[in-house]
């Protein structure tokens, strides 16, 4: 029976009658109690198994008193840096404070603490030395052995260790907490918890630990980025769990960091029932004062079909957090969420998504791995689709269907992306014309990340030569549907494996698509994916050769302006590029030039190639004043 929100303080604890609670939820982000927020998830999981959960959202770290709102749990804290890794969260890829939260009421920033979790962690420590803390969520996911951290520039050891912590949940964590919580319940003490799969522990005795591999230890990985890298690796080939080994990480003094097999994952009945609790599907009412959580907005009206993804690209950390497997709701299940979501009375007939990682999965990618797990060292779709892949849209097809049947229901869009690679390798176009029909409002977003072949083999992404005809095929599409329906790249820039010449040759291609990006995402060393151990260890860990990282601000600030080249503002820097890769043949006035020449700039490579200035070509001009384009208008105004 839904009770409404769990408690956030004391006084609503009491007024259930409470006298206590079993785990107190610590979270970096404010409560919002919708199936989209992992505390949501948890803390309803935990209800669902009898316990009483009461959740800390936000709590001051600066002031250790914050902790002790519900007093001390009678089973431990649960800890959380929120929906994202706080310096994600916190931090632009330049470094630069963010000026928004849209996981905080109002949108402010500061509400919590860089690195969240190990403050919270050590903040509960000053205070209860000996209560059960369990870390969980993004952050301590993916942080839950040594792992590159990109703000400080340094390799750091496993949060475990320095938030002071007992236990890491890693991954989708719906059968750990379980398994933990009756652990506890039961008597058992935190630190023989080292049963779990999903679990990470420390212990100084590796007598109970079997059938494990040790990796290198934390000292010598910080001596050599090598070390590191072949580690990595490791760990990334041990994140199946039909297939996985547990994974020993020494530290000095005879101190082990052990991972478990990661927890199985859930079957459909399994998530039909976690999606299926009785979320209010809103924020915590004491937060509409300030205006509310912004974050909810992206959600409220969409459908979580799926989690996990066998996409693989480099980039990601999935692989390393919801795993490989692929796991779906039933179309039952979804189709009686869109009914409750059209009875909201903020409801104006569009369901936003219906997806997860990629939209377009709803099977594994083949039939072998529920029951012998992913290939270790191989993709299904890169760098080719795997002859064992099941490319099949028909399941998501007739959901899709049924949602838009719902009396109620004006759209359904698809908005957390598709993979273009698998609607390819399906024979049948249905799903794409039935996409292009009523999934799409005027644009369909996509990712090809990048054009060169050599960067996308370096991402784990297809060819350019698959998105091309993605491109053409949507295109035929449309233009029989008669619709005027545009595809927009997502594009990145300064991957590792991306110099200069590669840069260049991403512009040349928008010079050719004929329009300029408003969104440009320099890569994002986030931890604990390939790309990242790319930019920290200067070498591909899939086969240890050597990679070139473009680590210089001022490089990365010259390849992302190539991208947006058509903008004055960039004129200065996409000349620096130009020169740099020795493409001074794209300044000029020909049609296939990026630029043109300052009038100041009489070099021999500077002077004007191709069209004389009597003729020039207004396209690939930036304009440098008003002056000049008022000018320009007058002429064109003259010779009409």
């Amino acid at each position: 029976m839904n009770k409404g929100f769990l408690p956030v303080c004391r006084r609503e604890m009491e007024e259930r009658g409470w006298e206590y609670v079993d785990f107190v939820y610590v979270s970096g982000d404010a409560y919002v109690d919708h199936p989209s927020f992992g505390h949501a998830v948890i803390t309803r999981v935990l209800e669902a198994h009898g316990f009483r959960v009461g959740i800390l959202a936000q709590p001051d770290w600066k002031d250790k008193s914050s902790i002790t709102e519900f007093g001390e749990p009678r089973l431990g804290f649960l800890v959380s840096a929120g929906n994202m890794d706080s310096m994600v969260n916190h931090y632009s890829v330049s470094k630069k404070r963010r000026k928004t939260d849209a996981f905080t009421p109002g949108g402010a920033t500061g509400k919590r603490p860089d690195y969240a979790v190990v403050v919270y962690g050590n903040l509960i420590r000053q205070v209860y030395k000996k209560t059960p803390v369990i870390l969980g969520g993004i952050e301590a996911s993916l942080r839950r052995l040594a792992h590159y951290d990109y703000w400080s520039d340094r390799l750091k050891r496993s949060v475990l260790l320095d938030s002071g912590a007992d236990l890491i949940s890693y991954g989708m964590g719906e059968r750990s907490i379980v398994e933990i919580a009756e652990a506890l319940q039961s008597g058992i003490d935190i630190g023989d918890i080292t049963f779990v799969p999903g679990t990470v522990y420390k212990t100084k005795d590796l007598n109970s630990v079997y059938d494990g591999l040790t990796l290198p230890e934390y000292e010598e990985m910080k001596k050599d980025r090598l070390l590191y890298a072949r580690s990595f690796y490791t760990q990334y080939c041990n994140t199946d769990p039909f297939s996985a080994k547990r994974l020993i990480e020494p530290y000095a003094e005879h101190l082990f960091v052990v991972q478990n097999m990661p927890s199985m994952p859930l079957n459909q009945e399994e998530m039909d029932r976690v999606y299926g609790y009785p979320y209010m599907r809103t924020y915590h009412p004491s937060y509409e004062k300030e205006g509310g959580v912004p974050a909810i907005s992206e959600v409220k009206f969409s459908l979580v079909s799926n989690r996990g993804c066998f996409g693989g690209c480099s980039f990601c950390a999935l692989t390393f957090h919801q795993g490989r497997i692929l796991q779906t709701r039933s179309r039952e299940s979804l189709i009686s969420e869109a009914e409750l979501l059209v009875k909201d009375p903020d409801f104006k007939g569009y369901i936003h998504d219906v997806g997860g990682p990629t939209a377009n999965f709803r099977y594994p990618s083949c039939s072998k791995q529920l029951s012998y797990g992913v290939c270790k060292e191989k993709q299904c779709l890169y760098p080719k689709p795997c002859q064992n892949l099941r490319a099949d849209h028909r399941d998501y097809v007739d959901l899709l269907r049924k949602l838009r049947e719902i009396p109620g229901v004006k759209k359904v869009f698809i908005r957390s992306g598709i993979r273009f690679d698998y609607v390819m390798a399906d024979r049948d176009d249905t799903f794409i014309h039935e996409l292009c029909e009523h999934h799409v409002s005027g644009q369909l977003k996509v990712a090809p990340e990048h054009v060169s072949d050599a960067v996308l083999k370096k991402m784990g992404k297809p060819p350019n030569r698959v998105y091309q005809a993605f491109g053409e095929k949507y295109a035929s599409i449309n233009k029989k549907l008669k619709k005027k329906q545009y595809l927009v790249p997502y594009l990145m820039s300064s991957h590792p494996g991306s110099s200069m010449k590669e840069a260049v040759e991403l512009a040349e291609y928008i010079r050719d698509l004929g329009y300029m990006p408003q969104q440009v995402q320099d890569f994002y060393p986030t931890p604990s994916t390939i790309s990242t151990c790319m930019y920290y260890t200067g070498v591909d860990p899939r086969d240890m050769s050597s990679v070139y990282v473009p680590k210089n601000p001022h490089e990365k600030m010259l390849q992302r302006a190539l991208i947006q080249y058509r903008d004055p503002k960039n004129y200065d820097l996409v000349l620096e590029a130009l020169r740099l890769a020795g493409r001074m043949d794209l300044v000029g006035y020909g049609s296939r030039c990026l630029i043109r020449p300052k009038r100041s700039d009489t070099t021999p490579e500077g002077k004007a190639k191709g069209r004389s200035p009597k003729d020039p070509d207004k396209n690939h001009r930036p304009l440098q004043d008003k002056k000049k384009k008022k000018k320009t208008i007058r002429n064109i105004h003259k010779k009409k």
